[in-house]
C-alpha cells in the first residue's frame, strides 16, 4: 500500500475504531506497544517484498517498515502515538517514498508522531505511570530485548515503585478475538479478494491442457492476481498427478500429463486480505471414472460441511459432517473395511484425510483466533470467516484399489457466518463436473 491509499477514510475510520475498542478493553493506566514487521533478507542484499505485521495493519493501517504504535488510555494529551521514519529525499531516491513524520498524525490519525531514531529518549518515559504493558512477548527477541532494556531503565530512575509497569499482557488473545469478526468494510474487502483468487482458478482452468508444466498454471494465477492490484496470499500448490497427494507441494516443476488430474491451492491477497480457493481437475478437460468417484465423494462432503455454516453450530460441526460422508464413501469405494461406527471411532478416514476441514480467513490465509472455548469446541456467529476444505489423497498401495491409486482431491471455499446462514464467497469458481468440464471444453 502506497502513502497515497492511506487516505482512504474508510480504513482509517476502521481502524480508530478498532483502537478504541481495544483501549476500552485494556483500561486507562496501560499501554500497548506494536512494531511493525521487520524488513526480511531473501539473500546478501536482496529483500522479499515487504509484507507489514497483520496486527500492526489491523489498528493502523501504515504499511512501512521501521515503525512503532503506542497506544495510552486515558492520556489527556493524546492516546495514539506513531514513531516513523523521517523524510529522505536520498534514500528515497533508492528505496520509495515515505509518510514521514510530518504528515503521520493528519494521514494516521495519530495524536502525535516522533522519528523512530528518538525512541530511545521518548518510549521509556511513556512507560512510566502504567501499571501494566500490552505486548506480544516472543515474536521479536531483538524487539523484546529492546522493550526490556527500556522498561528497566524506568525501574532503575523512578522511586515509586508503583509508577512502573509491574506486568506484561499478551495483546494476542484480545486484539485476536477482534479480528476473527469481520466488519462490514473487512468483508467487502474479502470479496474482492475472493473475486480476484476466483477469476485466477478459472485462468488456469482455461489454460490446462496435457503438456504444460505446473509452474505455467501458477504463472496464470499470479498473473491475474496482479492485473487485478493483488498479489498471492501464499505460495501456489499446483501438483499435477501423484503430486496432488502432497498436501504442501509447491515446487510446482512437473508437466501435466494425459488422463492425470490437477490440484491448484490458491488465492489473492487484495488490500491486505486473503483468499484460499482449492479446486481439482483432469488436465484434459475430462474426467475418468474413478476420477469422478473420488472428486464427487469430496464435493459431497463438501457441500456437506458447508450446510453446517451457520450460527449457533460449533466450530467442530462443518468436520464433522465431511468426515461422516468421507468414511461412508470409503467404506462404499472399498478403501476401508470395517464398520461406519468403527471407522469414526478409530478414525481410519484419516489414512486418506488428514487435515482439519477449516481454519479462519482473513488478513491471514490461516487467520487469528480460537477454535475452542474453555475446552469446548467455539460457536460460530455472524461475521466470522472460514475456509471448508476436505480431501482425499490416495496414495497407490496395500488395501487401495489400484484404479484410485495416486488420485489426490480438494475442494474449497471461503465462507461466511451469515445472520441466517451462509454466504460461500468464492461460488464463482466452477466445482461440480459439468461445470468444470464445460469451462475446459
Amino acid at each position: 500500500m502506497t502513502t497515497d491509499t492511506l487516505n482512504d477514510k474508510t480504513l482509517m475510520r476502521e481502524c480508530l475504531r478498532r483502537r478504541k475498542n481495544l483501549m476500552k478493553t485494556m483500561g486507562n493506566n496501560t499501554i500497548a506497544i506494536l512494531p511493525a514487521a521487520p524488513v526480511r533478507v531473501r539473500s546478501r542484499d536482496t529483500e522479499y517484498r515487504y509484507r507489514q505485521d497483520s496486527d500492526f495493519y489491523y489498528l493502523s493501517g501504515f504499511n512501512e517498515p521501521e515503525s512503532i504504535i503506542v497506544l495510552l488510555p486515558g492520556r489527556k494529551s493524546g492516546e495514539y502515538i506513531v514513531f516513523c521514519r523521517e523524510r529522505d529525499e536520498e534514500k528515497e531516491t533508492w528505496h520509495g517514498r515515505r509518510l514521514g513524520v510530518e504528515k503521520a498524525p493528519d494521514v494516521l490519525q495519530a495524536d502525535d508522531a516522533f522519528p523512530i531514531g528518538d525512541i530511545d529518549e521518548i518510549l521509556p518515559g511513556l512507560l512510566e505511570g502504567r501499571e501494566k504493558i500490552y505486548y506480544s512477548l516472543g515474536k521479536d527477541a531483538d524487539f523484546d530485548q529492546q522493550l526490556m532494556e527500556w522498561l528497566n531503565r524506568v525501574r532503575a530512575t523512578t522511586r515509586v515503585a508503583s509508577q512502573v509497569p509491574s506486568s506484561f499482557v499478551s495483546l494476542d488473545y484480545h486484539l485476536h478475538e477482534m479480528r476473527v469478526h469481520k466488519s462490514r468494510s473487512e468483508l467487502g474487502l474479502m470479496r474482492k479478494a475472493a473475486k480476484i483468487s476466483a477469476e485466477g482458478h478459472l485462468a488456469a482452468m482455461r489454460a490446462c491442457q496435457p503438456g504444460v508444466y505446473e509452474y505455467q498454471l501458477e504463472a496464470e494465477l499470479i498473473s491475474t492476481y496482479k492485473s487485478h492490484g493483488a498479489t498471492h496470499s501464499f505460495l501456489p500448490i499446483v501438483g499435477g498427478g501423484v503430486n496432488a497427494c502432497i498436501l504442501h507441494y509447491t515446487e510446482n516443476t512437473d508437466v501435466l500429463e494425459d488422463g492425470s488430474m490437477v490440484l491448484i491451492d490458491s488465492g489473492a491477497e487484495f488490500a491486505g486480505y486473503a483468499g484460499d480457493i482449492t479446486r481439482t481437475f483432469p488436465v484434459n478437460g475430462r474426467f475418468t471414472e474413478p476420477q469422478k468417484d473420488i472428486y464427487s465423494l469430496v464435493l459431497d462432503a463438501e457441500l456437506a460441511a458447508i450446510d453446517e455454516v451457520k450460527p449457533g453450530n460449533s466450530w467442530n460441526a462443518p468436520h464433522t459432517a465431511a468426515v461422516n460422508v468421507l468414511t461412508k464413501g470409503l467404506i462404499s469405494l472399498g478403501m476401508l473395511k470395517g464398520t461406519f461406527a468403527r471407522e469414526i471411532k478409530e478414525q481410519g478416514y484419516r489414512k486418506f484425510f488428514m487435515h482439519r476441514t477449516s481454519h479462519w480467513l482473513g488478513l491471514d490465509v490461516h487467520d487469528v483466533g480460537e477454535y475452542k472455548v474453555d475446552d469446548d469446541w467455539r460457536v460460530l456467529e455472524p461475521g466470522m470467516v472460514l475456509t471448508i476444505e476436505p480431501g482425499l489423497y490416495i496414495n497407490a498401495g496395500r488395501g487401495v484399489p489400484r484404479r484410485y491409486g495416486g488420485i489426490g482431491v480438494r475442494i474449497e471455499d471461503d465462507v461466511l457466518v451469515t445472520k441466517t446462514g451462509h454466504e460461500v464467497l468464492t461460488s464463482q469458481v466452477a466445482k461440480s463436473i459439468s461445470e468444470i468440464e464445460n469451462i475446459m471444453a
